[in-house]
């Protein structure tokens, strides 16, 4: 059986629209790998959608003085619209229909069913004026490990889980004036201490991809017992727990994302007509699918351990994801995103603005891969213009000097130069050592040598040669460009070409801010 790779990028909370901090994270990098795998002849599922039922959906649609509802909706066809403006090719984007809840109810209700789930006495943070528990998005205070301001549920900053009975000195998000209390609640909960070994065994022969953080942030979790993770919440925003004992809670977001990634892969498959679109089949132990995750850095647990525990849960029936590319925040004017303030920069409005492949490439360039980086719209002018643009319409001059005199021979020389090409962009482009930043580098440092080359008598055939060869190893970059220039965006393999023939190549209209 012939491997296929889903990619999956974690669903974004329907709280709002898409800023350039979510594209320049997993997204852009989920769709460029995704691309580029494609273009190597290989069989690619990208998957990705919304998720409705966070608390942070009740929190924002609080402050906005709307009904959750009615902010699901709109941010839901928001979401949409701008992967779709990005160039963000999804093939299945999930929401909140009814089969979507489905799985994650047989899911959860098989588990409970074979004993793995356990009721156990959880304290939560309780505010007795409204006689609601608090959790994640609805109480913050100080992470318990490493100190720093957040919500409940899970750190920002070290990536670890929050219990928020354990949270320092919490407040009510909706109103930090209320005085809470911490009560017990019978909730069901995974204990995760029993799979510690099993998903520290995983790690150790996958995730070879793991960047320095999240591989610091799995070593600090499994050098220690889990703290068992709640899989039902005393709230009534989710999905009502199907479970007597736990009636009127709902399942925990952050305990969906198994179910929610075998959804994915159903979808997906269904939606690009293949036959594999049958319930949880492309994620059977014999399925033959490798899963790959685009995610930021503070989904790691959730992702990467609790999801992981609730695959080995199911005693083999199911895979579990190979590897996990994270991302670090993406700064706006050195300061984080922040749409409460104001301080954000919407991906539509921008790709509505300037060329999106300018776009691409300048988030690319600044991929927050390893720790945070800076987005301004005088870089993106700077940057574009100096390493893609000039360059790229240099480049592109000269090979229209050479139309109508094909075809021309292309030397051995040629044809391994291009090689080594494929191999530069290869390196980049593959999860071992995945970059996005790198990427650009190389286009940089090959569009500069390109502009350089005088072109001596016969070697015409070699230099067009070689352009078309770096515009195809850009392409999961450079869309535009590429759909507009090339036939088709496969990348060569093997002996190469020993004929091209020049073609006039468009230009790239730069950005001035």
């Amino acid at each position: 059986m012939s491997e296929r790779t889903l990619i999956i990028s974690p669903a974004p909370t329907a709280n709002g629209d898409l800023h350039l901090g979510h594209l320049a994270g997993p997204f852009l990098a989920a769709d460029v790998h995704a691309r580029y795998l494609r273009a190597t002849g290989r069989d690619v599922l990208l998957a990705t959608g919304f998720q409705d039922t966070s608390t942070y959906v009740v929190t924002t649609a609080h402050r906005l003085g709307l009904e959750p509802a009615a902010l699901v909706a709109r941010s839901a066809e928001q979401i949409e619209s701008t992967l779709a403006a990005a160039g963000i090719e999804v093939d299945g984007y999930t929401g909140d229909e009814d089969r979507f809840v489905k799985t994650v109810l047989g899911f959860v209700e098989r588990l409970h069913a074979a004993g793995k789930l356990e009721l156990r006495a959880v304290k939560f943070p309780y505010s007795p004026a409204t006689g609601q528990y608090l959790v994640d998005g609805f109480v913050r205070g100080g992470c318990p490990l490493c100190l720093a301001e957040g919500c409940a549920g899970l750190c920002e900053s070290c990536g670890h889980p929050i219990a928020a009975g354990d949270l320092i000195d919490p407040k009510s998000t909706l109103d930090p004036d209320d005085p809470l209390e911490l009560r017990e609640a019978q909730v069901l909960v995974l204990p995760m201490e029993r799979y510690r070994e099993g998903i520290r065994a995983h790690f150790a022969e996958h995730g070879k991809a793991m960047r320095p953080h999240m591989a610091q942030a799995i070593r600090e979790m499994l050098s220690r017992p889990l703290p068992d993770y709640p899989v039902t919440y005393p709230i009534s925003w989710g999905i009502p727990a199907p479970f007597p004992e736990v009636a009127g809670q709902t399942i925990n977001p952050n305990a969906e994302p198994a179910a929610w990634s075998i959804y994915c892969a159903a979808l997906s498959a269904e939606r690009r007509g293949l036959p594999s679109a049958v319930d949880d089949e492309l994620w059977l132990a014999d399925a033959g699918t490798k899963v790959v995750y685009f995610l930021g850095f503070d989904n790691t647990y959730p992702f990467a351990v609790a999801a992981v525990a609730m695959l080995l849960a199911t005693d083999g029936r199911y895979l579990l994801p190979e590897e996990f590319i994270t991302n670090e925040f993406y700064e706006l004017d050195n300061s984080k995103f922040s749409t409460s303030r104001g301080h954000v920069v919407w991906g539509r409005d921008l790709v509505e603005r300037v060329p999106r492949d300018l776009v691409r490439f300048h988030l690319a360039a600044t991929s927050p891969e390893n720790q945070r980086t800076d987005f301004s719209h005088a870089a993106l002018a700077r940057v574009t213009s100096s390493r893609l643009v000039e360059p790229w319409n240099e480049v592109a001059a000269r090979v229209d000097g050479f139309t109508g005199r094909g075809p021309l021979p292309v030397s051995e020389r040629s044809r391994a130069a291009a090689a080594r090409i494929v191999e530069r962009f290869a390196a980049c482009y593959e999860l071992d050592c995945f970059s996005l930043t790198r990427a650009t580098e190389v286009l940089t440092d090959q569009l500069a040598r390109l502009a350089r080359w005088s072109v001596r008598p016969g070697e015409e055939g070699d230099f067009c040669h070689e352009v078309e060869v770096v515009l195809r190893c850009a392409a999961p970059i450079l869309i535009d460009l590429a759909a507009e220039a090339l036939p088709d965006t496969r990348i060569p393999t093997g002996a190469g070409a020993t004929t091209v023939t020049p073609a006039t190549l468009p230009r790239l209209t730069g950005w001035a801010g």
